[in-house]
């Protein structure tokens, strides 16, 4: 298990009453159930931005659309509308736009940092010579 900047400055600071709660924060933002919760949430706040961008698209539309236009009658409006959050859905699953990524990336805390690949060899590395 990797130290986290968290479970360092536990470590290194004076006992208090709230580290306990501290602690299990720390590690249920871990947990995998709630990065999944995260990334569903993020997921939805990206189609419900998707979807209000299309409305407002829409309601353009119709205000620019003539009086016989499509864009007018009450049936077309709402089956674009229904088809606007169908495409919403489909964008926020694919993260088109990035913006549940860029959700996730600050909700997250940044995964443990790869081990760097450390000497092993009694060989000096420069010498001066």
């Amino acid at each position: 298990m990797t130290r986290t900047n968290l479970d360092i400055a536990l470590s290194s600071a004076p006992p208090s009453p709230a580290q306990p709660q501290i602690r299990a924060a720390a590690d249920d933002i871990a947990s995998a159930d709630y990065v999944a919760r995260v990334q569903a949430a993020a997921e939805k706040f990206e189609g419900f931005f998707i979807a209000q961008m299309l409305r407002q698209m829409r309601q353009s539309s119709r205000e620019m659309a003539g009086e016989d236009s499509v864009f007018n009658s009450r049936n077309g409006q709402e089956m674009l509308d229904m088809a606007d959050v169908a495409l919403a859905d489909s964008l926020a699953g694919r993260r088109a736009f990035g913006i549940a990524d860029a959700i996730v990336r600050q909700l997250l805390p940044p995964p443990p940092p790869a081990a760097a690949g450390l000497k092993t060899s009694t060989a000096p590395v420069a010498s001066s010579d």
